[in-house]
Protein backbone atom coordinates (compact mmCIF):
# COMPACT_ATOMS: atom_id res chain seq x y z
CA UNK A 1 0.00 0.00 0.00
CA UNK A 2 1.48 3.46 -1.27
CA UNK A 3 1.08 6.53 1.46
CA UNK A 4 0.63 10.15 1.20
CA UNK A 5 0.23 13.24 2.81
CA UNK A 6 -2.63 14.98 2.35
CA UNK A 7 -3.58 18.50 2.43
CA UNK A 8 -3.68 18.56 5.83
CA UNK A 9 -0.98 16.77 7.03
CA UNK A 10 -2.39 13.53 7.70
CA UNK A 11 -0.80 10.42 6.18
CA UNK A 12 -3.86 8.53 4.01
CA UNK A 13 -2.97 4.63 2.48
CA UNK A 14 -3.94 3.97 -1.12
CA UNK A 15 -5.97 0.38 -1.20
CA UNK A 16 -4.93 -0.14 -4.50
CA UNK A 17 -1.23 0.35 -5.55
CA UNK A 18 -2.67 0.86 -9.51
CA UNK A 19 -4.00 4.32 -9.44
CA UNK A 20 -5.76 3.27 -12.55
CA UNK A 21 -7.87 1.75 -10.08
CA UNK A 22 -9.45 4.84 -9.03
CA UNK A 23 -10.67 5.75 -12.53
CA UNK A 24 -12.27 2.24 -13.23
CA UNK A 25 -16.43 1.94 -13.60
CA UNK A 26 -18.24 -0.60 -10.89
CA UNK A 27 -21.07 -1.99 -9.58
CA UNK A 28 -21.47 1.37 -7.56
CA UNK A 29 -19.53 4.13 -9.08
CA UNK A 30 -21.05 2.98 -12.55
CA UNK A 31 -19.81 6.07 -14.34
CA UNK A 32 -20.69 4.88 -17.90
CA UNK A 33 -24.39 5.07 -17.36
CA UNK A 34 -25.52 7.71 -19.14
CA UNK A 35 -27.32 9.87 -16.63
CA UNK A 36 -23.60 9.88 -14.53
CA UNK A 37 -22.17 10.98 -18.88
CA UNK A 38 -24.95 13.89 -19.08
CA UNK A 39 -24.60 15.00 -15.86
CA UNK A 40 -20.53 15.42 -16.45
CA UNK A 41 -20.97 16.47 -19.50
CA UNK A 42 -23.47 19.51 -18.73
CA UNK A 43 -21.22 20.53 -15.28
CA UNK A 44 -17.89 20.60 -17.87
CA UNK A 45 -19.19 23.08 -20.14
CA UNK A 46 -17.01 26.48 -19.39
CA UNK A 47 -14.88 25.20 -17.02
CA UNK A 48 -11.40 26.13 -17.30
CA UNK A 49 -9.41 23.22 -16.11
CA UNK A 50 -9.93 20.01 -14.04
CA UNK A 51 -9.29 21.57 -11.16
CA UNK A 52 -12.32 23.88 -11.76
CA UNK A 53 -14.43 20.98 -13.22
CA UNK A 54 -13.99 19.10 -9.65
CA UNK A 55 -14.92 22.15 -7.61
CA UNK A 56 -18.09 21.85 -9.76
CA UNK A 57 -18.81 18.59 -9.45
CA UNK A 58 -18.45 18.67 -5.58
CA UNK A 59 -20.71 21.70 -5.21
CA UNK A 60 -23.46 20.04 -7.44
CA UNK A 61 -23.59 17.06 -5.10
CA UNK A 62 -23.26 18.67 -1.86
CA UNK A 63 -25.61 21.42 -2.89
CA UNK A 64 -27.76 20.10 -5.70
CA UNK A 65 -28.58 16.58 -4.04
CA UNK A 66 -30.81 16.94 -0.35
CA UNK A 67 -29.11 14.56 2.11
CA UNK A 68 -31.83 11.84 2.27
CA UNK A 69 -31.49 12.31 6.62
CA UNK A 70 -31.80 16.35 6.58
CA UNK A 71 -34.47 16.09 4.02
CA UNK A 72 -36.17 13.52 6.05
CA UNK A 73 -36.17 10.86 2.43
CA UNK A 74 -36.77 7.31 2.91
CA UNK A 75 -35.46 6.23 -0.26
CA UNK A 76 -31.92 4.29 0.09
CA UNK A 77 -29.60 5.02 -3.19
CA UNK A 78 -26.42 3.76 -3.53
CA UNK A 79 -25.65 3.26 -7.35
CA UNK A 80 -24.60 6.51 -8.67
CA UNK A 81 -26.74 6.89 -11.20
CA UNK A 82 -29.75 6.27 -9.04
CA UNK A 83 -28.08 9.08 -6.73
CA UNK A 84 -28.16 11.69 -9.39
CA UNK A 85 -31.26 10.81 -10.83
CA UNK A 86 -33.78 10.25 -7.66
CA UNK A 87 -31.92 13.08 -6.24
CA UNK A 88 -31.30 12.07 -2.58
CA UNK A 89 -28.64 9.60 -0.86
CA UNK A 90 -26.87 9.76 2.55
CA UNK A 91 -23.53 10.38 2.87
CA UNK A 92 -22.06 7.33 1.36
CA UNK A 93 -24.08 7.26 -1.61
CA UNK A 94 -23.20 10.63 -2.82
CA UNK A 95 -19.91 9.79 -2.21
CA UNK A 96 -20.29 8.19 -4.86
CA UNK A 97 -22.32 10.23 -7.02
CA UNK A 98 -18.80 12.59 -6.57
CA UNK A 99 -16.57 9.80 -7.32
CA UNK A 100 -18.13 8.66 -10.52
CA UNK A 101 -18.57 12.41 -11.82
CA UNK A 102 -15.03 12.73 -11.36
CA UNK A 103 -13.72 9.80 -12.66
CA UNK A 104 -16.06 10.21 -15.90
CA UNK A 105 -13.89 13.60 -16.60
CA UNK A 106 -10.76 11.57 -15.97
CA UNK A 107 -10.03 12.16 -12.40
CA UNK A 108 -9.10 9.64 -9.57
CA UNK A 109 -11.19 9.47 -7.11
CA UNK A 110 -11.57 7.47 -4.09
CA UNK A 111 -13.54 6.58 -1.18
CA UNK A 112 -12.82 7.05 2.25
CA UNK A 113 -14.15 7.12 6.36
CA UNK A 114 -14.43 8.42 9.33
CA UNK A 115 -15.90 7.32 12.47
CA UNK A 116 -18.57 9.94 14.38
CA UNK A 117 -20.98 9.95 16.97
CA UNK A 118 -24.21 9.40 15.76
CA UNK A 119 -26.29 12.77 15.53
CA UNK A 120 -28.61 11.90 18.15
CA UNK A 121 -25.95 10.34 20.43
CA UNK A 122 -26.30 6.80 21.25
CA UNK A 123 -22.86 5.14 19.73
CA UNK A 124 -21.11 5.79 16.47
CA UNK A 125 -21.45 5.05 12.93
CA UNK A 126 -19.00 5.03 9.42
CA UNK A 127 -18.98 8.41 7.67
CA UNK A 128 -18.28 8.82 3.80
CA UNK A 129 -15.69 10.76 1.86
CA UNK A 130 -14.28 10.75 -1.11
CA UNK A 131 -10.74 11.87 -2.13
CA UNK A 132 -9.30 13.12 -4.90
CA UNK A 133 -6.37 13.24 -6.66
CA UNK A 134 -3.68 16.26 -7.64
CA UNK A 135 -0.90 17.41 -7.95
CA UNK A 136 0.69 13.93 -6.63
CA UNK A 137 -1.55 13.50 -4.03
CA UNK A 138 -4.93 12.60 -2.16
CA UNK A 139 -7.20 15.23 -0.96
CA UNK A 140 -10.32 14.70 1.19
CA UNK A 141 -13.39 16.27 0.15
CA UNK A 142 -17.09 15.75 2.22
CA UNK A 143 -19.99 16.56 0.40
CA UNK A 144 -22.49 15.11 2.63
CA UNK A 145 -24.43 18.51 1.99
CA UNK A 146 -24.41 21.77 4.02
CA UNK A 147 -26.42 22.57 6.88
CA UNK A 148 -26.88 24.52 10.00
CA UNK A 149 -23.49 24.03 12.19
CA UNK A 150 -21.81 22.45 9.06
CA UNK A 151 -19.88 24.28 6.18
CA UNK A 152 -17.53 21.66 4.10
CA UNK A 153 -15.62 23.49 1.44
CA UNK A 154 -14.15 22.02 -1.85
CA UNK A 155 -10.32 22.68 -1.05
CA UNK A 156 -7.14 21.63 -2.34
CA UNK A 157 -5.05 23.78 0.12
CA UNK A 158 -6.09 22.20 3.35
CA UNK A 159 -9.07 20.43 3.99
CA UNK A 160 -12.47 22.13 4.68
CA UNK A 161 -14.43 18.62 6.03
CA UNK A 162 -17.75 18.61 7.41
CA UNK A 163 -16.53 17.11 10.95
CA UNK A 164 -13.67 16.88 12.59
CA UNK A 165 -13.45 13.68 14.50
CA UNK A 166 -12.98 14.35 18.53
CA UNK A 167 -10.75 11.63 19.95
CA UNK A 168 -12.09 11.96 23.21
CA UNK A 169 -15.29 11.05 21.68
CA UNK A 170 -13.75 7.17 19.84
CA UNK A 171 -14.06 9.42 16.97
CA UNK A 172 -11.49 8.57 14.52
CA UNK A 173 -10.14 9.50 11.08
CA UNK A 174 -9.42 5.99 8.61
CA UNK A 175 -6.29 6.26 6.41
CA UNK A 176 -7.17 3.83 4.02
CA UNK A 177 -8.34 5.02 0.06
CA UNK A 178 -10.99 2.29 -1.25
CA UNK A 179 -10.92 2.54 -5.26
CA UNK A 180 -14.29 0.46 -4.37
CA UNK A 181 -17.18 1.02 -1.69
CA UNK A 182 -16.19 -1.16 1.79
CA UNK A 183 -17.96 -4.20 1.75
CA UNK A 184 -19.11 -3.38 5.04
CA UNK A 185 -20.97 -0.41 3.96
CA UNK A 186 -22.02 -1.81 0.41
CA UNK A 187 -23.54 -4.54 2.22
CA UNK A 188 -25.70 -2.47 4.15
CA UNK A 189 -26.87 0.47 1.55
CA UNK A 190 -27.96 -2.85 -0.54
CA UNK A 191 -29.91 -4.54 1.75
CA UNK A 192 -31.91 -1.92 3.79
CA UNK A 193 -35.50 -1.36 2.15
CA UNK A 194 -35.65 2.70 3.81
CA UNK A 195 -33.35 4.80 5.25
CA UNK A 196 -34.98 4.35 9.32
CA UNK A 197 -33.59 0.61 8.83
CA UNK A 198 -30.22 1.61 7.05
CA UNK A 199 -29.65 4.10 10.11
CA UNK A 200 -29.52 0.55 12.26
CA UNK A 201 -27.17 -1.67 10.04
CA UNK A 202 -24.43 0.72 8.68
CA UNK A 203 -21.33 -0.30 10.89
CA UNK A 204 -20.33 1.61 13.61
CA UNK A 205 -16.46 1.26 12.70
CA UNK A 206 -14.58 -0.12 10.05
CA UNK A 207 -12.22 -3.34 9.47
CA UNK A 208 -8.96 -1.85 7.77
CA UNK A 209 -5.25 -2.71 7.58
CA UNK A 210 -5.16 -6.17 8.69
CA UNK A 211 -8.30 -6.31 10.85
CA UNK A 212 -7.87 -3.50 12.98
CA UNK A 213 -10.56 -1.26 13.45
Amino acid sequence: MAAFLCSAGMELIQGTPDLSACLAAGEAIDHGHPVVRETAAHLAKGVVDSHDYARAAYEFVRDAIPHAQDSGDPRVTWRASDVLRQRTGICHARAHALAALLRAEGIPAALCCQRLTRDAGGGHVAHGLVAVWFDGTWHRQDPRGNKPGVDAQFSLTGERLAFVPDPKSSEVDYPVLYAEPHPAVLAALKAAPDRPRLWKSLPDALRVRGGRR
